[in-house]
Parts: C-alpha cells; structure tokens; sequence
C-alpha cells in the first residue's frame, strides 16, 4: 500500500524564522521601495534607517516578503546577498500597482493565499495549522504537539518546543483578534498594526480572560477557536484565482478539469488553505465564469461530482480574472 504524503510536503524545514513578528501594516511597501533603490538595502549598515523600523525588525521584514513572494534572493551572488522585487512584487507594489499600500481587504487574502501555497512554503507551522489541523478549539500547546509529530512525519528532525511556539505566536498576531476587544482602543490599535486580523480567522475563546495591554498573554493562557468557513467571505474573484493557480501548481498546461471536491478537501487546496466550503467555491466559480474574464471557465457535472472545467491553460485565466478584478491590463503571474 503507498504511503500517505507527509503533511509538511512542499514546505522548507524551517521554523521561527520571523523572530515571532507577524507582517505589520506598511511592510511590503517599505521592502519594496527599498530593494527597487538598493538591492543591498538590507545587508547597509543603515538598514534601520531605510526601513523606518528597530533593528529587531529588519530580519523579519525580509523573511515576510519572502515568504509572501514578493521578493527573492540572488542565490548567485555572494555575500551579502542582494534581494529584488518579484514579478508579484512589482504588479501589486509599484507605485501604479494594483494595491501598493494593500487597501482592498481582497488583497489580504490574495497575500494569504500566496504565503501558503507556495512551494516551497516557509511557513510550515502556517501551513500545517491551516491545511491540515481539523481542531475547531486547541491551545497552543496542543497544536506546537500536533506540528512537531507532522515534522517528524515528515522526515525532518524534530523541531524544538521554542522556535515552533514562535510560529504559533506570530500566527495568533497576525490573524488572532476577539470579540470582547471590539470597542476597546488597544484593539483598533492592534489591527492597524497587524492588518491581517481584518480576515477573523482566529479568536480568542470568549470565556478566556485578558487584561489589555498584555493581551497576547491572555491569548497564550486561552483556547483559540478558528472559525473554518471565514474564507466564504473573500471575493469570489480571489477564491477563483486560487482554484485556477491550484489547478496550475498540480500539473495542469492546457485544458482540462479538476474535481471541485478536491478543491476542497486538499491540504494544499484553496478549501482548506482559505477556509472556504465547497459551496463558497462553487459561486464563487460560477459568478467569475459569466463575467467576460472568465470566459473559458466552467462548471461541469459529472458522475462523481461537480468539476471545475477551463478550456486553456488555467494560469492564463487565472491571470485574467484577477487583472480584471484590480482594473489592471495584466495578472501577476504572466511571466511564470
């Protein structure tokens, strides 16, 4: 009988390399202008400067654009390596880009949805917590547990209680927010700071306590609940775009289908990593195939269930839908 895949396949065996920041609001657009000014940016003794941020902070910066794949490292190069914008860089950051100073909640989800289907992923605690934990209610502890076993599964040597804890807490600042906080002044101050906590993937468990400002202590010592049908909410054309580069980053060249089932059940699949159902994937297909954009998108039935069929290769349409959803003459991904 073959093996199951490993739950961490595709990822980089790497942990807390963030040094527990979570992406704040402002960073993208800082590394963006300043790798376009000076590939060296980060490796100058005034990086700080540049970067308008502490020195803890610089690392961090880097790792997250990275990660989200708006930049990469000349790996030709010798030391200090020099880092320029991506092709997605550019399209969502240039000053006349799609969303330099990511404005449009859609946008949020667009980076999420990059952060964790890249391959490889460099977030494999991320990726793990949203692909492949099936906990609607945990603690900390219980998921550091549940990461470090699917390492292990993996092959990887079993990483420490210390640096998997700083995934997870960077994961609770980035998406973490709670309902008892919403008229109390250090939430609002805590989601301009961490503007990826607008989703409400996770919350605080309503019974937990916290005295504000040392919330993030409160959240260690509470459950987290996450809530697995939030990502019904992005915009179809995102949820679309994630189906059609899925399709792409699985095989498919040219025309051809894929269960809409899959779509949603796979670890890797926009269902899973979105926090979408499959009936939220299947308006959202629906909706973008009658616009002009999505010509050449479908729905198709079959004896096994619905299927998302397109009639060329899915990164062009991919590319298309979301060009059109940002009025832009091109996607991001043209140049794959």
């Amino acid at each position: 009988m073959p093996r199951a895949p490993a739950r961490l396949a595709g990822c980089a065996p790497a942990f807390g390399r963030h040094n527990s920041f979570a992406p704040r609001l402002g960073w993208p657009a800082k590394v963006h202008a300043a790798l376009n000014d000076d590939p060296l940016a980060f490796a100058r003794p005034g990086a700080t400067v540049t970067l308008g941020v502490g020195s803890s902070m610089v690392r961090p910066m880097r790792f997250w654009s990275s990660a989200f794949g708006l930049i990469e490292d000349d790996d030709h190069a010798t030391r200090p390596r020099p880092a320029h914008p991506t092709s997605r860089g550019h399209w969502l950051l240039d000053e006349d880009g799609a969303d330099p100073y990511l404005e449009d909640l859609g946008t949020l989800w667009l980076l999420h949805w990059w952060l964790l289907s890249a391959e490889p992923c460099l977030l494999p605690t991320f990726r793990y917590f949203f692909g492949s934990w099936w906990k609607t209610r945990f603690t900390r502890a219980e998921l550091r547990a549940a990461v470090q076993d699917a390492a292990v599964g993996t092959g990887w040597r079993r990483p420490a209680d210390s640096v998997v804890a700083h995934d997870i807490t960077a994961l609770t600042a980035m998406y973490g927010t709670t309902r008892h906080r919403e008229n109390d002044p250090w939430a609002v101050e805590e989601f301009v700071i961490n503007p990826f906590r607008q989703l409400g993937l996770l919350d605080l468990d309503p019974e937990a306590r916290f005295t504000p400002p040392n919330w993030e202590s409160g959240c260690r010592r509470g459950e987290l609940l996450v809530d697995r049908r939030r990502g019904n909410n992005a915009p179809g054309a995102i949820l679309a775009y994630a189906c059609l580069t899925y399709a792409h980053d699985r095989g498919a060249q040219g025309p051809g289908t894929v269960a809409l089932s899959r779509l949603h059940t796979d670890d890797r699949g926009p269902g899973r990593l979105m926090l979408a159902d499959e009936r939220a994937l299947r308006t959202a297909i629906a909706n973008v195939a009658r616009d002009p954009a999505g010509q050449g998108l479908a729905l198709a039935e079959s004896s096994g269930g619905d299927l998302l069929a397109f009639e060329e290769p899915p990164l062009i349409l991919a590319n298309r839908v979301l060009a059109a959803y940002y009025r832009r003459p091109n996607g991001p991904d043209d140049h794959r």
